[in-house]
């Protein structure tokens, strides 16, 4: 069964990007720092980005994600090489598109999101790369499975709180085997769904 992992990094104090994030600063002032752990040498935290990237078949991302991240991403998305299909939900056209890119829009909402991508991923999982608000949404309609959240050790004193927008939505969470490294420790969570037990 494909399973739905919505996974960002944040600040020690909530934030999934700086202050002010814009076109020119997409993770907002000092945002960037929030994914040094996924470039750096630590074998810890390259096994973690491998596991957690391995078995994935498609991604879904807001708009504004989309937008910010597109320079760094390219035609190629977050995957990279992988070229996994990635679903943007969204309510406004598309836009100028990179030619023979991976990306696909949807404007019907989170539901529809989700069917396209389930057809996208094959027998792959599905992940949520952001933003807060649209994880917010597919939590809030009990489509999520994990959460994996990696805390960088910073205080951003500002920027988008990473769960802001689940308007007391109350969820459980089962912990599971946290990765501590020196640039982030990285947290995983199954999602008690309603009406499951918590084995």
């Amino acid at each position: 069964m494909t399973k739905v992992t919505f996974t960002m990094s944040t600040s020690l104090d909530g934030f999934i990007n700086g202050p002010r994030a814009d076109a020119d600063h997409p993770l907002g002032v000092g945002g960037e720092v929030l994914h040094d752990w996924a470039m750096g040498d630590d074998e810890r935290n390259r096994s973690f980005l491998e596991d957690a990237m391995g078995g994935v078949g498609a991604v879904i991302c807001g708009r504004t994600t989309y937008d910010l991240s597109l320079s760094f991403w390219g035609a190629d998305g977050p995957t990279g090489p992988l070229r996994r299909p990635v679903i943007v939900v969204t309510n406004r056209p598309a836009g100028a598109v990179p030619e023979d890119s991976v990306y696909r829009f949807v404007t019907q909402g989170i539901e529809a999101a989700l069917h396209e991508a389930k057809h996208a991923a094959g027998d792959g999982d599905i992940v949520i790369m952001g933003g807060a608000n649209t994880g917010a949404q597919f939590m809030a309609n009990d489509l999520i499975d994990e959460v994996v959240v990696s805390v960088v050790p910073i205080l951003l004193g500002g920027g988008t709180r990473l769960f802001d927008g689940n308007d007391g939505v109350l969820r459980k969470l089962k912990p599971m085997d946290p990765v501590h490294t020196a640039r982030a420790t990285h947290l995983r969570y199954r999602v008690i769904k309603n009406g499951s037990s918590t084995a």
